[in-house]
Formats: C-alpha cells, sequence, structure tokens
C-alpha cells in the first residue's frame, strides 16, 4: 500500500510542554496535522466538531518534519512526550517511527492517547508496543453511551472497541492507563459494569476525569495545548461537569474493587 502524506504546509506538529494533571510536564507531538482526524466526534472534545471522520491510516506528518520540529526543544523543560493533537493518533501509519524518533531524541518516556477504536487491527497493537504508556478512552458501557458521548464513525460498535482494548492489553508489555470522562454521575448499576470490566482488561491505571473546559464549537488549532479562549465566546459550548468529590468517591470504590489505582483531578485545599 502506498503512504500518501497530506501537505501540512507551516504546520507545526511539536506544541508546549503544557501542563497536565496526569503526566507533568507534557510535550505533545500532533501526528494528524491542521485537519481534525478522527474515528470518533465525541461531544467534549476540545478541538470541537472532527472535521474528517475516518478509520482509514495512513502518514498524515512525515516523521521526517517531527524529528525536524523536535530540534528546537530543550529536553530538560519536558518530562514526558505525548502523541495525541489534532486527532486520533493510531491514524498515523508512520506512528511507531515518530515515537521511536521522539525518545531519541528526547529520551523521554513517550505516551500515546487514544480512543481504543483501532486496537482490533493488529498493527495498531504492534506500533504501540514502543510506548511507554498507552493511555486508552473508555467512556461508555454499551453501544448506546457510545453513540452518545463519543458519536463513532458507523463502522464501530462498543463491543469489537472493548474486545481491541483487552487483547491490546493482554499482549502490551509498558504501561496500560484506562481514561474515562464522566458527564453526568454513573448510578450504581452502571459503576458496577465499569468496574467488572476494568476486572477483564486489568489496567495498570485508571484515569478519571471531568470536562475542565468550555467545548469548541469550531475547529481550534490552540485547544491542542492550554489555550481556552475568552468566556462568553459566541464559539463555546458549555458542558456538564462532574464535581470532583464525585470522581474522589467513584476513584475509592474503583481501588477497594480492583486495587489498580485510580487518579484524577485533586480536590483544591482550603
Amino acid at each position: 500500500m502506498t503512504q500518501k502524506t497530506l501537505p501540512v504546509h507551516d504546520f507545526d506538529p511539536v506544541y508546549g510542554p503544557v501542563t497536565s494533571w496526569r503526566f507533568g510536564r507534557s510535550l505533545g507531538i500532533d501526528a494528524i496535522g491542521p485537519i481534525s482526524t478522527c474515528p470518533f466526534n465525541c461531544v467534549y472534545c476540545q478541538l470541537g466538531d472532527i472535521q474528517h471522520k475516518t478509520t482509514q491510516r495512513q502518514v498524515f506528518v512525515s516523521t521526517a518534519h517531527i524529528q525536524q520540529s523536535l530540534k528546537r526543544i530543550d529536553p530538560a523543560t519536558v518530562d514526558v512526550v505525548t502523541l495525541s493533537g489534532s486527532g486520533e493518533p493510531t491514524l498515523a501509519l508512520n506512528l511507531a517511527d515518530i515515537i521511536t524518533c521522539a525518545k531519541a531524541q528526547l529520551d523521554r518516556p513517550v505516551v500515546v492517547l487514544t480512543n481504543g477504536s483501532l486496537l482490533g487491527n493488529p498493527a495498531v497493537r504492534s506500533a504501540l508496543q514502543v510506548a511507554d504508556q498507552v493511555a486508552v478512552k473508555l467512556d461508555a458501557l454499551s453501544d448506546e453511551m457510545l453513540q452518545g458521548v463519543n458519536r463513532p464513525t458507523t463502522e464501530l460498535n462498543w463491543r469489537s472497541i472493548v474486545a481491541g482494548i483487552k487483547e491490546f492489553s493482554s499482549t502490551y508489555q509498558g504501561e496500560l492507563a484506562l481514561q474515562t470522562m464522566l458527564l453526568s454521575p454513573w448510578n450504581a448499576g452502571k459503576q458496577a459494569e465499569y468496574i467488572q470490566l476494568i476486572k477483564e482488561i486489568m489496567p495498570d491505571e485508571i484515569q478519571l476525569n471531568t470536562p475542565s473546559r468550555p467545548r469548541a464549537r469550531t475547529r481550534q488549532l490552540e485547544a491542542r495545548g492550554n489555550r481556552v479562549m475568552a468566556i462568553g465566546s459566541p464559539n463555546l459550548q458549555p458542558l456538564k461537569c462532574v464535581d470532583l468529590q464525585t470522581l474522589q468517591n467513584f476513584a475509592v470504590e474503583i481501588e477497594r474493587c480492583t486495587g489498580i489505582l485510580t487518579r484524577y483531578p485533586q480536590l483544591k485545599q482550603a
């Protein structure tokens, strides 16, 4: 198969470092490019509505372009390198090369943030093996929840996504985190379902989160980092948020039932 590279013009695939409650000083690598591209169009996505929804993999940004951009980065300013950016990084056919390049140039751990939609693909699972940590999104407990929260492309379904996550978990040698975004508190039944699913996947860590800022209605390249548009902007869509005490209570219950470290944004001290 011919690997086609989209024109990226003056697009800079490296951004940050930005401050992350999960990873510290996180340097972002955007393997997707100026057009947001993802199999999901999550209702809370900070990028706004995804411009191109697809499961088709290709080279979006050349490894050489990323390598050149990394030359301006002082490794002393970075705790971790994170592949995320303008969409789903596992869509990039050169994913393994990008990870290897970043590790060689900066000598820092590399984390890949993925929605898990392509983990059923053996080539994707293989490419991710060179990452130090993979954080997989799991927001839904059914097809109905998947359609309501993540809004995937038509060929994807909840069972196949979860099967891919389980398959990846059984072979991955790095640190596997499961990321879950809560838009509203889950009742006891949903919490029990989630905990059972965790026991089947057996990640190394759970990361509970809730939207920390409004969602952009249209594509915002700056949303890859920590920049936020002014409150009151017509391009902002308010989102429901779960309070941090609810996240903490759920985290305690998960750890009690599974023994798996469960992290969440910390409550501010009075």
